[in-house]
């Protein structure tokens, strides 16, 4: 079976406590049953104040959103659970046959118990690629929308064209099965070296989450949230099906990887567009992105050209997915129907740009939610 290195994002937590951190503070709630699972989530800000809710991406948790809420504007109440697989939240696998359904109806369900009716929405990367999901399933309760680094609304991996082709009829080349295994195996095991430039998770935060030589100054706090990551067959990378086509596996039925296959986004955009409520969007990304990009390295087909994956069939067949050019497009066709986007490249950054360069993004983020 064919692998490569996997999608990766951010995260972490102090259990049923109360830290103050600087010149304001960020609550750490304890658990909260919603209607869905066994919610850990974080709040920031006065109870009164208008919300934010605030969606992480893979093999990450809560913790990365930390410093954007204790930013946010004095009127706002910052919102951000560990979504299901991820950090302290209930060990519930995803149903990726439901694409992202049960991460965006989990965020709803939170917003219920909350009692909280509408709300602002920001999503990084796999948390990005859900907010469209979200938005077509309750665009009426969404105020605004910031997508960060967000995979292609028509799934990671396995499509080509701006209109989202997909690649194969069976999506080969998506899915759980191309994650790095070793790298799944030593997120499980808890490590933290440097040993392995391929699979040690420190060296994949530092490689790909941002740009180098940039590190955070809470580098052991993110690193500890993505090795709280669920592991397994219906977790993190999930499972995988074989495939005649290249390169050998196709997406299964369960976890993050297989949910943003193209097999089970097929409805994204159409829902995404026809959805009545069309809030103002802020897309931001990284000028040096290498995990969501139209040459991601993160894709087997930008892999295959390279020739670290034996058996490419060539760029007729499968060449690169146009993920930013997607992406734009929809958004294009969101203005044309009624909405309107705004789309803002912060330089010398890669797949984090709210963590590089807090000051640069929450100008935009902070205009977006005044309406400005």
């Amino acid at each position: 079976m064919v692998v490569f290195l996997c999608f990766c994002w951010q995260l972490l937590v102090e259990q049923g406590c109360i830290i103050y951190l600087g010149r304001k503070s960020t609550y750490f709630m304890p658990h909260l049953q919603t209607s869905r699972l066994n919610t850990f989530y974080r709040h920031h800000g006065p109870a009164t104040g208008e919300a934010v809710v605030f969606v992480h991406g893979n093999v990450s948790d809560s913790i990365f959103w930390e410093e954007t809420m204790n930013a946010l504007p004095e009127n706002f109440q910052g919102i951000a659970p560990d979504m299901r697989g991820y950090g302290h939240s209930e060990s519930t696998p995803i149903d990726a046959t439901r694409g992202c359904r049960d991460w965006a109806e989990d965020v709803l369900a939170l917003m219920d118990q909350l009692e909280i009716d509408t709300f602002h929405a920001v999503g990084h990367s796999l948390g990005g690629s859900c907010l469209f999901t979200l938005h077509a399933l309750a665009s009426e309760r969404i105020k605004s929308l910031t997508f960060i680094c967000p995979g292609s609304p028509y799934g990671f991996g396995g499509t080509k064209g701006i209109e989202g082709t997909p690649t194969y009829e069976d999506f080969g080349g998506s899915g759980g099965g191309l994650a790095n295994p070793e790298f799944a195996k030593r997120l499980d095991a808890g490590d933290t070296t440097s040993d392995d430039p391929q699979a040690s998770p420190r060296v994949v935060m530092n490689a790909f989450y941002w740009k180098p030589p940039f590190v955070p100054a809470r580098e052991e706090e993110y690193l500890q949230s993505m090795l709280r990551t669920k592991v397994g067959d219906q977790f993190y990378p999930a499972d995988a099906v074989p495939s005649a086509n290249w390169p050998g596996v196709g997406p299964g039925q369960f976890g993050p990887l297989n949910m943003v296959s193209p097999k089970y986004q097929q409805d994204t955009v159409p829902n995404f567009l026809a959805a009545p409520n069309k809030p103002p969007v802020l897309w931001v990304r990284g000028s040096d992105d290498l995990i969501v990009s139209d040459r991601s390295f993160f894709d087997i087909a930008t892999l295959g050209q390279m020739e670290l994956v034996p058996g490419y069939p060539g760029v007729d067949v499968m060449p690169s997915q146009p993920m930013i050019g997607q992406t734009r497009d929809v958004l294009e066709k969101y203005a044309a129907s009624g909405g309107s986007y705004k789309e803002v490249v912060i330089a010398d950054t890669g797949h984090s740009p709210y963590i590089e360069k807090p000051e640069a993004f929450n100008s935009h983020f902070h205009a977006l939610l005044s309406g400005k």
